[in-house]
């Protein structure tokens, strides 16, 4: 008798999430060096692999992006909302602004104390004439006034126009979005739903179910990720070459210094001053911290932070989905703690003006209230400007880092994204929620499981769905 039972389909086993972006990180530094080597064309454009490694790159994160308002919208709403349903809500909101604080306030000491260990600017052969205008500027008034929306999406739209040919005007409009402003609107929407109460039901339910969509579609924009990491190194390969850090060495350096203390220090200690086991939380957060590094930015790396959060560090998703949204927009450890502050101190000694120890203080606090101001952007000259404001410092300074930003941008939102993994991890273990048999094992594997069966012990009276989608 034939036996016609079908033999089970054999599975394709992939590399890991984070052996896919290392592949790609070295293949992309590869041909970032062929196109390096080929240099430009006769007409003094870029060749046409980097072109290529620029197309792919720039098409990942513009991905990224186009999906980033609705999910910050939709998250904020629904976490906020979910807050009834979370035993000591205001307690864990608390104790999560908090730490956030704590954490800002070390890492901008660390910054000053290699700001004036290093003496970056003190002896610098550059003028303030050599750098280009920042093209942006930030003031106190400037941020305030930024947190009043301009209409209910956080919309903005601009114009260029220049002269053709024939006398006619070339238009073109490009829209964008504050995300600090996207920020406000949900606040203040979802404490609107708590307020209404169950006339809200209907609302609500169709901002979960409409979360899980967007968070579907981002979730197959991050598998994406190896390949958005080829292009984006190999651009920038391509671009700065090897060279980029020299005239600004010991800038850079102090800055990624900086950051490594943070992340390798200060983090560390936190985490083990909490009964934390380092190594665990590096094995879970290193995917997002991987992602951030190449895409640089921390908004658009937000699902994959809430994943390994909830997944990898045992953090309860009723929490974390509060948290990590509020983190991924107002907590920056890298661009607002440590940058500014060695910059501050870059920029002073460069115009030989001397800073008081009244400065340095204003410096520690405009870093610490103050980060919510580079909410959402790729880079840190929003916050820059706004340091160099207030203690009166010269804006003609910032142009002077413009050139070499791209390359210390990778290192702060590394740390960005790593401090928005930490305090969620930290908050949670310190109040009893933390799952911690899943924070010891966790592993980069399970991170794309999306039909893994949620443990219902940590998820009772939890709402919103996983970043993973609907099943």
């Amino acid at each position: 008798m034939t036996d016609t039972t079908a033999a089970p389909k054999r599975r394709l086993h992939f590399p890991s999430f984070t052996v896919q972006v290392l592949l790609g990180l070295g293949l992309g530094v590869l041909l970032g060096w062929i196109a390096l080597q080929m240099g430009e064309t006769a007409g003094g454009d870029p060749n046409w692999l980097t072109t290529t490694l620029d197309t792919i790159g720039s098409s990942f994160i513009t991905l990224l992006k186009a999906i980033v308002p609705p999910l910050v919208f939709l998250a904020i709403v629904t976490s906020i909302a979910n807050l009834q349903q979370v035993t000591n809500a205001a307690r864990l909101a608390w104790q999560t602004l908090l730490w956030f604080a704590i954490t800002a306030a070390i890492s901008v000491a660390v910054g000053i104390g290699l700001g004036l260990l290093f003496q970056p600017g003190a002896h610098s052969t550059l003028s303030p004439e050599a750098g280009t205008d920042p093209g942006v500027s930030a003031s106190w008034l400037d941020f305030l006034d930024g947190l009043i929306p301009g209409n209910f999406l956080g919309l903005g739209a601009s114009t260029d126009a220049s002269a053709i040919d024939g006398g006619g005007i070339d238009a073109s409009t490009s829209i964008s979005f504050n995300v600090l402003q996207i920020v406000v609107i949900a606040i203040v929407v979802g404490i609107a739903v708590l307020r209404t109460g169950k006339a809200a039901d209907p609302f609500l339910g169709f901002t979960r179910s409409a979360l899980a969509v967007v968070q579907k579609v981002l979730w197959w924009v991050i598998r994406l990720a190896p390949l958005g990491t080829l292009g984006l190194i190999g651009k920038a390969v391509a671009t700065y070459g090897w060279d980029l850090l020299e005239p600004l060495g010991t800038f850079a350096v102090a800055i990624y210094v900086g950051l490594a203390i943070a992340l390798f220090v200060v983090y560390p200690v936190i985490l083990k001053s909490n009964g934390l086991r380092v190594a665990s939380f590096f094995r879970g957060a290193w995917p997002a911290i991987q992602l951030a590094f190449v895409s640089r930015s921390s908004v658009g790396t937000l699902p994959l932070t809430q994943r390994v959060v909830e997944r990898n560090l045992g953090v309860p998703r009723s929490y974390a989905s509060f948290a990590v949204p509020l983190a991924a927009t107002t907590k920056m450890d890298g661009c607002a703690s440590i940058y500014p502050a060695i910059s501050a101190i870059f920029v002073a000694q460069i115009f030989g003006i001397h800073l008081s120890l009244t400065d340095y203080l204003l410096i520690a606090f405009v870093s610490v209230v103050g980060s919510a101001a580079t909410a959402g952007l790729t880079g840190a000259v929003v916050m820059l400007t706004l340091t160099l404001s207030t203690l009166g410092l010269p804006l003609a300074g910032v142009g002077l880092l413009l050139a070499i930003d791209p390359i210390l941008d990778m290192g702060r939102t590394a740390v960005n994204v790593a401090g928005q993994a930490l305090v969620p991890t930290v908050v949670a273990k310190r109040e009893g929620i933390i799952d911690l048999a899943q924070y010891e094992s966790a592993s980069a594997e399970d991170l794309f499981s999306d039909d893994e069966p949620a443990d219902e012990s940590r998820e009772a009276g939890a709402a919103v769905p996983e970043l993973a989608g609907a099943r």
